[in-house]
């Protein structure tokens, strides 16, 4: 059987960013307030997939404008979305973009209100490691949600609805994540209570994701945005440019500003968190490189928001290894917090280097790598684990060259992630493999189709390593690999160019319970080759994408990477960098 996945609960300290546009008035949030928090929300453990949506009253207190009216139009809640903008200091005639604006000033109102009752819940958990565990996530993963609105607001001070894009679906996935950590310890009124509050301030956050999506495609003509649409709905974006090739990666030269070895003598720092703490904050003029000598070191990286442009350069994969054996299986723990590195801080690149996570197959979400690092660049790394080896979990990624190990959803997350020429290899499973197995590679958890998240592998080798193909070609009938299955209702997941092996079953993917999400994800192919391509067999609800919008995938169209992935042919040190010469600033 395949374990099911326990609840991820993501985590960054945070101090309060204010937008400098269109915020609600003292009143009218008070207003607010009272308004979401008399809603009601189903919580069940029992259905993890349960995603929260407003319950809103059947009649406006302020009826809404016609502008607010035709923006609404564009969400997914309507009316939501008309009765707090209602409630808004708009002018009498608002511009789409004020309109936006205001939306997104709903969003960053609401959430300091959302930290404000995880923190009362905090102080009333002493004696409860597991409600303690999830306000103290929760909090953290605010924190990272009011960093990335605020970068919204200023991209679209400056045209970069791209950007903005990018930041407020990483956004609304963390109040997700906060909504999904409280619901595994609703034990108190107050619980309950900030759990309803955050349902409706996720609405408030998809709605203004939508509005800006609509913006970005259709401009200030509202009468044509429509409610976000997806691949399964024929709609492709940005299917221009160059191709799908594209040559840059991890920059060819680097000079070290620190270096760590295993002794800690001449110079060296002896771990390699003393390295990151000793990086600059808030470095957005250059980048920080940390070379890791070769050995095996045995701890947990943390690279926090605040340090920004940190760059890992090691002595090779299997040379340069960093090892751990956290897990779920261990009080206090949740997926995210089980990763032996974590990063967090924007900018950040890596090359060669071993990351592991040995809890072992029996230790079910035991994470190796985890990264919410926007505009970040892997190359020539090897990522070992079993199940949930790789979370790639929010915002722009690119890994080239890498290679992968797993077997249960072993790339997971809700990224906006490029893989591009990596080997990714099934590995034995149980501690008695022989008895069988299914395995998903991938399993994508995008939770709103505004969210312009997705995972696309081009040019891959999906095989099985040495020893699990021996067992594989011992009893195939049992050994069943599939190339994803969807974690969360918008699940997004493309293979371009690959080598799909023998190991992959005829029908190429894999529900995750009954017929959830079937409808609404989207699992595309192009051009694959091997034994596993063949398409002739493959579910009904996944696609064959469409020659003419398959450079919707690119480099270029997807992560924006041209404007931010070095030249691999020069150091290009400012290339990145140049990216994000007007940043918001952490306290």
């Amino acid at each position: 059987m395949v374990f099911p996945r326990k609840p991820t609960f993501p985590f960054s300290k945070s101090t309060l960013l204010f937008l400098s546009m269109a915020s609600l008035s003292f009143l009218s949030f008070l207003s607010l307030f009272f308004f979401f928090s008399s809603l009601s929300l189903s919580s069940s453990s029992a259905d993890h997939h349960h995603h929260p949506h407003p319950h809103l009253p059947s009649h406006f207190t302020n009826y809404p404008s016609d502008q607010i009216l035709h923006a609404c139009k564009s969400t997914r809640f309507p009316d939501q979305c008309g009765s707090s903008l209602s409630h808004s200091s708009l002018p009498p005639n608002p511009s789409p973009l004020q309109i936006l604006q205001s939306a997104i000033a709903l969003s960053s109102d609401g959430l300091t209100t959302a930290q404000s009752l995880v923190k009362q819940i905090l102080d009333s958990s002493a004696t409860n490691l597991n409600r303690t565990t999830a306000a103290k996530n929760c909090l953290e993963v605010l924190r990272n949600s009011d960093y990335r609105i605020s970068l919204t607001n200023d991209a679209l001070h400056h045209g970069r609805t791209k950007d903005a894009r990018a930041w407020l679906s990483a956004s609304l996935l963390y109040h997700y994540d906060c909504w999904s950590a409280l619901k595994y310890a609703n034990d108190t009124q107050l619980v309950d209570k900030t759990m309803a509050f955050l349902d409706s301030l996720i609405g408030l956050s998809s709605n203004a994701l939508s509005m800006l999506v609509a913006y970005d495609i259709y401009g200030n003509d509202t009468a044509a945005w429509t409610p976000p649409r997806t691949e399964r709905d024929g709609f492709w974006e940005g299917g221009g440019g160059s191709g799908l090739g594209f040559s840059g990666g991890f920059p060819a030269k680097v000079t070290a500003d620190a270096t760590v070895c295993k002794d800690g003598s001449g110079g060296c720092y002896g771990s390699i968190q003393k390295a990151v703490d000793a990086a600059p904050e808030n470095a957005a003029a250059r980048r920080f490189v940390i070379h890791i000598k070769e050995g095996v070191y045995e701890e947990i990286v943390r690279v926090p928001l605040e340090k920004k442009n940190v760059v890992f350069l090691g002595d090779g994969m299997g040379k340069t290894v960093i090892t751990g054996s956290l897990n779920v299986g261990q009080p206090g723990l949740s997926t995210y917090n089980t990763a032996t590195l974590g990063v967090v801080g924007d900018g950040f690149m890596a090359s060669g280097l071993t990351i592991q996570n040995t809890a072992g197959p029996d230790a079910h979400q035991a994470v190796a790598f985890r990264s919410d690092s926007d505009l970040s660049v892997i190359q020539d790394c090897e990522f070992l684990g079993n199940q949930d080896t790789l979370y790639a979990h929010s915002l722009r990624q690119f890994y080239k060259s890498c290679k992968i190990q797993g077997n249960v959803d072993f790339i997971f997350g809700n990224s906006a992630s490029i893989f591009q020429d990596c080997e990714i290899l099934v590995r034995p499973r149980q501690l008695k493999p022989e008895k069988g197995e299914n395995n998903a590679v991938t399993a994508h958890g995008r939770t709103d189709p505004a969210q312009s998240t997705g995972f696309v592998f081009q040019n891959c080798l999906i095989n099985g390593t040495q020893e699990y193909m021996s067992l594989y070609y011992s009893k195939p009938q049992v050994h069943k690999n599939f190339l994803g299955r969807p974690w969360k209702e918008y699940s997004r997941t493309v293979f371009i160019h690959c080598n799909l092996e023998a190991l992959v079953s005829p029908s190429g993917w894999m529900p995750w319970s009954g017929d959830f999400a079937l409808k609404t994800l989207f699992y595309g192919e192009f051009e694959n080759s091997g034994a596993g391509s063949k398409t002739s067999e493959r579910v009904g609800w996944s696609s064959q994408i469409p020659a003419q919008h398959v450079f919707s995938y690119s480099v270029e169209n997807f992560i924006q990477g041209d404007e931010w992935i070095p030249s691999s042919e020069s150091s290009d040190e400012q290339k990145m960098l140049n990216k994000r010469s007007k940043d918001v600033k952490l306290d």
